[in-house]
């Protein structure tokens, strides 16, 4: 009996990390394009809201973004973590080349045009999978 437990719980366990598998198939590891943007006034919610629309807008309609990820640093305890930007942005591409396009394409000029008055340093870590 006992055996049989342990094979249903390792059955069911194989079944979930194929679902989370399934769940990951669209993210595309070939290539990802960090970005960490510090603001000149980090705690105005109506930049942070105009400037999270914006984003959003410009991902939503990217010809090349294949996925995305939009953050804000947590309250980390550690000193390895840094917190000092206000927001991060992780997007991934097929390629280098579809992310120098995505670089050109009008959405994302817009959103550097609506936007680059709001930050006061940005850091981009681009970085190819392996």
């Amino acid at each position: 009996m006992k055996n049989v437990i342990c094979t249903m719980v390792l059955c069911a366990f194989a079944t979930t990390l194929t679902a989370q598998k399934e769940d990951m198939k669209d993210f595309d590891p070939a290539f990802a394009h960090t970005v960490y943007f510090w603001f000149k006034e980090p705690e105005n919610q109506k930049d942070k809201t105009f400037f999270e629309a914006s984003l959003k807008k410009f991902l939503n309609t990217s010809q090349f973004a294949k996925t995305n990820f939009i953050g804000t640093p947590p309250k980390a305890t550690r000193d390895v973590v840094d917190g000092s930007f206000t927001y991060s942005l992780i997007v991934t591409f097929e390629s280098a080349e579809a992310q120098q396009k995505y670089q050109e394409e009008a959405p994302h000029l817009l959103f550097i045009e609506e936007c680059k008055h709001l930050w006061e340093r940005v850091m981009v870590y681009d970085s190819n999978g392996i």
